[in-house]
């Protein structure tokens, strides 16, 4: 049972994910490569929401799908840890990554496993949601099963498109559904702001753009249902891994929402967030005393 009162209910993916760091991709013909570094580490993007949260002190429901196996069970413990309540879909298998990556940033990520995830939700699921403050619904078969649920529930819902290129399906309900959208800029064209201000004139209340090092903009409605546009700079830091950082602004930005913040100082508080991800090689620092620095 969900034992939370006033909690964030995040649905998407968690993951146990192989990390390789190498001086370039790989190029697609036979040949050698180095390694420069590699680990083991919790990934995926709602595991990553659901701990930058529970960092910040507030209570977080993450509902995943998991196997019975030695993955699922250390993903699981490690997230439990850090203060996120989990409620395990029942998936066969547990996500699994290998993620090639670059000092620079660049990534590939290959899928060693993923869950079944043909079921229907439970009754804790449903009562975890009607009970939320807010749902998090991120890209997956999961968390777009939910939305109808979501939508009946009456609670704002969040939504994260990550590198939506503005034509995808599969994004799409996501979108329609959600009160806040988030996304980055690196397939959507040179200018995300049509975009934005298209899903503010469908009914969206907020749409927020990361842009990497250059911060983020975002197109907001008030109670009156003027548009307004706002910027935020990045927080000077010094870059170890870039990996769950577009996951902290968001929750940043969700958690002093959620306080009462505006826009502006909501946006601050993202990057602030982000900024304290960009340090660790882990999706958030909450497990670097478990996993190592």
């Amino acid at each position: 049972m969900v034992d939370v009162t006033d909690h964030v209910f995040i649905a998407g993916p968690a993951s146990w994910n192989r990390i390789v760091y190498l001086d370039r991709l790989p190029e697609p013909v036979p040949h050698m490569q180095f390694a420069l570094d590699e680990y083991e580490t919790v990934g995926g993007t709602s595991a990553g929401k659901a701990l930058g949260l529970a960092s910040l002190g507030r209570p977080v429901v993450l509902h995943a799908l998991f196997g019975g196996d030695v993955d699922g069970e250390r993903v699981r413990r490690l997230l439990e840890s850090a203060g996120v309540t989990v409620l395990a879909g029942a998936g066969g298998t547990t996500e699994r990554h290998l993620n090639l990556m670059t000092p620079a940033g660049e990534r590939v990520s290959l899928y060693l496993a993923t869950p079944n995830d043909s079921h229907s939700p439970s009754e804790a699921v449903a009562t975890a949601m009607a009970g939320a403050s807010v749902i998090v619904l991120d890209l997956a078969p999961l968390a777009q099963g939910l939305i109808p649920l979501a939508t009946a529930s009456g609670r704002p819902i969040w939504t994260d498109i990550h590198d939506y290129d503005g034509g995808a399906d599969f994004h799409r309900p996501f979108i329609d559904a959600a009160d806040v959208v988030f996304m980055n800029a690196d397939r959507i064209g040179p200018d995300p702001v049509p975009f934005m201000q298209a899903r503010i004139e469908a009914g969206a209340s907020l749409v927020v753009c990361t842009l990497g090092e250059r911060g983020a903009i975002a197109v907001a409605r008030d109670a009156n249902g003027r548009m307004s546009r706002h910027e935020v700079a990045a927080v000077p830091v010094a870059v170890r891994d870039t990996n769950g950082a577009g996951d902290a602004f968001m929750t940043g930005v969700l958690d002093a929402t959620l306080t009462g913040a505006g826009v502006p100082d909501a946006l601050r508080a993202g990057a602030e967030h982000a900024a304290s991800v960009l340090g660790t090689r882990h999706l958030h620092p909450s497990l670097d005393e478990a996993l190592g620095r």
